[in-house]
């Protein structure tokens, strides 16, 4: 019998949490999507309101559970019963966003006793909508929050630039791990 790992993907409504599990996932992903009611219907027809899951399997019969956060504040009960026993944090952020800094502002101080203990990994999706602002200023920003976390471009449908996340993730706990 292997080892089961878990992975979180959090960040805000629309950002790919829930596409990014359905890209590298090797089981049909589950999912707790409904009609939004509120905002949030004007950026997408469903929301997530528990969380998403899938599967990867490794070598060794070795497994990574993934699981997405509801991107919407109202759902936090839940950030805490799925980070609970994670490795990590993936955190994506949209970059079309109104306000990627606060984005990231809100999701890193919500979670930042989890960052602290484990580790983050940023991505930032649709940057081919929105080149502005680029991956120097999401660095910054991290500076700014006191915070260190590799920052990717990626595009959540790509099961390659997910999988550059989970590595990066997996490296930045051990660097003999990738």
């Amino acid at each position: 019998m292997g080892n089961n790992y878990k992975i979180v993907f959090t960040g805000p409504v629309g950002a790919g949490k829930t596409t990014a599990i359905r890209s590298i996932s090797d089981v049909e992903p589950i999912t707790t999507d409904e009609s939004a009611s509120d905002m949030t219907r004007s950026m997408k027809p469903t929301t997530t309101v528990a969380m998403d899951y899938g599967l990867m399997r490794l070598e060794a019969n070795d497994r990574v559970h993934l699981y997405g956060t509801p991107g919407q504040e109202r759902f936090d009960f839940m950030w805490e019963i799925l980070i609970e026993g994670s490795l990590g944090l993936v955190l994506l952020l949209d970059n079309t966003s109104k306000s990627p800094y606060q984005d990231m502002k809100f999701f890193t101080s919500a979670f930042r006793n989890f960052i602290e203990e484990r580790r983050m990994v940023v991505g930032v999706t649709r940057m081919d909508e929105a080149g502005h602002p680029s991956i120097d200023h999401y660095q910054g920003w991290l500076e700014e929050l006191s915070l260190s976390a590799p920052v990717f471009e990626v595009d959540a449908r790509r099961k390659r630039d997910v999988m550059a996340l989970i590595t990066a993730l997996l490296f930045s706990m051990d660097p003999g791990a990738a």
